[in-house]
């Protein structure tokens, strides 16, 4: 499945023929997209205790994904992917411009690793300390 969570499509076919948005979830075994403002259904939610009260509830709906085309950020318009080495990973890329559609998100997942390392390698080593410091102030 070529599309993923977090890019930008516009839906081709159904209803909601023509609209674009961000996709909220994506289910590559079931070849299911959920984007967000699309195929919204109602859904009736039942009180379950006396506090709670009855009520309607809009939820997103899943749509194929073959109903769907990503949006290039680069050229802003919809194009299929295909698929590209670069630096001897597989990347997806505008058919129409040549941007890549995997630059932005790859490098937040890497950020966001290295700054969890740094918290615990800080975590662990102070805590160890300061618990041992502590409870020799108490026994004195």
């Amino acid at each position: 499945m070529k599309v993923k969570k977090n890019d930008n499509v516009y839906v081709l076919t159904g209803k909601d023929a023509g609209k674009t948005g961000k996709v909220l979830s994506a289910d590559p075994k079931a070849n299911k997209v959920k984007v967000d403002g699309v195929n919204v259904q109602k859904k009736s939610k039942k009180a379950r205790s006396a506090n709670e009260t009855s009520q309607i509830v809009s939820q997103v709906g899943a749509i194929d994904a073959s109903n769907v085309m990503v949006v290039c950020p680069a050229c802003g318009k919809g194009t299929r992917v295909a698929y590209a080495f670069a630096d001897g990973k597989k990347v997806r890329i505008c058919k129409k411009c040549g941007a890549s559609l995997d630059t932005a998100p790859a490098a937040k997942k890497t950020a966001k690793k290295a700054k969890k390392s740094e918290a615990a390698d800080k975590e662990t080593a102070p805590k160890k300390r300061a618990t041992r410091a502590k409870k020799a102030d108490k026994a004195e």
